[in-house]
C-alpha cells in the first residue's frame, strides 16, 4: 500500500519528494519558487517553525507566529498557483515570485494574491517581503465617450441621458 500523499504545492510530486525535504531541513531552496513552494506547504501541513526558519533574519522581528498558525488552521489549502517568477537563482541574490495561494475559510473560498520577494544570503533563500496584488488595471478599447457627447448608440441623444 502507497501512503504517499501529493504534495500541496501541486507540482505533481509526492509531499516526501518535493517540499518535505525542504520543511524537514534536509534539503535547502534551490530557487525562490522551491521556497515559495515549501512555504505553501508550511502552511497547508501546519509547519509553522518553517515559514519563521525561511524568513529572512532582519525580517523576523514582525513575524506574527501565532497568527500565522491561526490563519494555517482554519484555512482549507486548496491549490497555489505560480504566476510569474523573475531572477536567475544561478546568478542572482534576489528574485520574485507572483502567486495565487488558493483555500477556503468559514466554507467561503479565498485567494491570497501576492507578489514575494526574496533574497539569497549566504548562499540560502529567504523570503523578504510580500505586497498583496490588487486587480490589474483596466484597458479601455474604444474613445472615452464624454458626458455630454453624442451617444454612440445613434439616438441623438447626449450620452448621459441615454446609455450612459
Amino acid at each position: 500500500m502507497n501512503d504517499a500523499i501529493a504534495c500541496p504545492c501541486q507540482s505533481g510530486l509526492n509531499y516526501d519528494s518535493c517540499c518535505e525535504p525542504l520543511i524537514k531541513g534536509t534539503r535547502p531552496a534551490s530557487s525562490p519558487e522551491a521556497l515559495m513552494r515549501a512555504r505553501y506547504s508550511a502552511f497547508a501541513m501546519e509547519e509553522m517553525p518553517y515559514l519563521r526558519e525561511t524568513l529572512h533574519p532582519g525580517q523576523r522581528s514582525d513575524y506574527d507566529e501565532a497568527g500565522a498558525t491561526v490563519w494555517a488552521r482554519e484555512s482549507d489549502w486548496s491549490g497555489l498557483e505560480i504566476v510569474n517568477v523573475t531572477g536567475d537563482p544561478e546568478t542572482d541574490t534576489t528574485g520574485t515570485v507572483e502567486f495565487r495561494a488558493h483555500y477556503r475559510r468559514n466554507n467561503e473560498k479565498l485567494e491570497h494574491h501576492e507578489l514575494a520577494e526574496f533574497r539569497k544570503t549566504n548562499g540560502v533563500w529567504y523570503f523578504f517581503d510580500g505586497k498583496m496584488v490588487g486587480p490589474g488595471q483596466v484597458r479601455r478599447e474604444t474613445p472615452k465617450i464624454g458626458r455630454n457627447e453624442p451617444c454612440p448608440c445613434g439616438s441623438g441623444k447626449k450620452y448621459k441621458k441615454c446609455c450612459g
